[in-house]
């Protein structure tokens, strides 16, 4: 770019001086003629008055001698005594050596191609003569191209001048893209730390300034994007581990506990006698069993997948949801409302709802020490971006607890949370006051 400028820059000078010798070139014909017809009429009304004046001269012949050696000494003209016949009376004019600087033949003939030449009549000797004025515009055009040379100079000179100021100018403002290319490079190849030094013209440096910006906020959606990955596999090792414990704290002893008593009804039935009360034990012991383990399962199930969500559909499993918690705390008040205008959100956005609601109430009744909880699920559009207008379920969960401390981050299972409402095009915010905690988030239906 700054070699097509500054050729560019090159050409529109050379184009401006160019214009400016040719118009002094167009100009130096007119210029000779009108010079030319200037000089022979003067020097004619002057011949003629001296001529008129030779009558009463002592010597007329001597005196026009005289004239005709004295006018033939001028710049622009030449005078020369001719007898009837055409024959010079006086010695031809003495040209000059040429100069260095004269004008090639060329311009010559371009300005003035033809030699002007009037003759006025006289007496020689009592016989008829002539003065014969002949222009000589060499010197005029000598003048011109002259001028014209140092015009060339001049201006080439004032061009050039021009030229490097402008090229350093232009140079300077330029030089960011230089930087703005390297910085291009780096963050294609992953180096979200590299950045330009704003400078150049101000639109360069407000682009320099927003390519840094765009730098800054790469780098951190990187680093965002990293913590993100170990969070999640902090989570999924984290949700393993919590299930392999129970698995062993209360489906081992279970299982133990049944094959306990299945050993004691296998050794009752070798007996010879059959205890009607020990079967009868031992059997409702392992239905007992049965049943806890089921509850386990349920349990276990539940926090994989809701059971039922697919099946009964969000209301019926929130409704469910909310029982359940209302019946292991019941101190605690619960109010879920659903919009009716909700409509289909699609099995994804159902799972996600119930999850945030989920995770929400198990920190509500984990740390919030609440006496009142509000859950709020209606349709929005949601604002903003490249999704602007896209339906979405907006889910409110307001607890009226002692809230969150000033510098307590978020647990794992709303950071998991909001990982998977961002993944699906949403929003989740966390607010915390004296008034307790408002979980909001935007989850992108798939009826939208």
């Amino acid at each position: 770019m700054r070699g097509r400028i500054n050729l560019l820059l090159a050409l529109v000078l050379a184009l401006g001086l160019g214009v400016n010798i040719a118009r002094q070139v167009a100009e130096a014909g007119p210029r000779v003629q009108a010079e030319d017809q200037s000089v022979i009429h003067l020097a004619r009304e002057f011949i003629e008055m001296i001529v008129a004046e030779l009558k009463e001269a002592p010597d007329p012949d001597g005196k026009l001698n005289q004239i005709a050696h004295d006018l033939n000494r001028q710049r622009h003209i030449s005078i020369a005594l001719r007898d009837a016949a055409g024959n010079a009376l006086t010695p031809p004019r003495a040209d000059e050596d040429d100069d260095a600087r004269a004008p090639p033949a060329w311009f010559v003939s371009l300005v003035h191609p033809e030699q002007t030449a009037v003759s006025v009549p006289v007496s020689i000797h009592g016989k008829p003569g002539s003065l014969v004025i002949t222009s000589h515009p060499n010197d005029e055009i000598a003048e011109i191209w002259d001028g014209i040379l140092t015009q060339l100079e001049i201006g080439s000179a004032i061009a050039l001048s021009l030229f490097l100021v402008i090229m350093t100018v232009v140079g300077r403002a330029l030089r960011p893209l230089e930087s703005l290319s390297q910085a291009m490079i780096a963050l294609e190849a992953g180096r979200y730390d590299a950045r330009v030094a704003p400078g150049g013209a101000p639109e360069l440096a407000a682009i320099c300034t927003r390519l840094n910006h765009l730098a800054a906020t790469l780098g951190e959606a990187v680093d965002e994007k990293r913590r993100l990955a170990e969070r999640t596999v902090s989570l999924q090792d984290r949700e393993r581990k919590e299930i392999a414990r129970e698995l062993h704290d209360e489906f081992g002893p279970y299982l133990f506990s049944l094959r306990a008593h299945a050993s004691a009804l296998a050794k009752l039935s070798e007996a010879r006698e059959l205890s009607t009360e020990a079967v009868r034990k031992h059997g409702g012991a392992i239905l007992e069993q049965i049943n806890a383990l089921q509850q386990f399962n349920r349990r276990v199930l539940e926090r994989l997948r809701p059971v039922g969500l697919a099946e009964l559909g969000l209301r019926q499993a929130l409704e469910s949801l909310s029982r359940l918690w209302r019946e292991s705390h019941p101190e605690v008040t619960i109010e879920t409302t659903i919009s009716p205008a909700l409509g289909a959100t699609g099995e994804t956005a159902d799972l996600t709802i119930y999850r945030i609601v989920q995770e929400a109430l198990t920190n509500v009744f984990r740390h919030a020490r609440a006496t009142s909880v509000n859950v709020t699920i209606e349709p929005v559009e949601q604002p903003g971006g490249a999704r602007e207008g896209r339906g979405c379920a907006r889910v409110r969960i307001r607890d009226n607890g002692h809230g969150m401390e000033p510098d307590q981050k978020l647990g794992f299972g709303l950071v998991g949370m909001r990982e998977r409402i961002l993944a699906l095009g949403g929003t989740l915010n966390v607010a915390s006051g004296e008034g307790g905690v408002t979980v909001e988030a935007l989850i992108p239906t798939a009826a939208s």
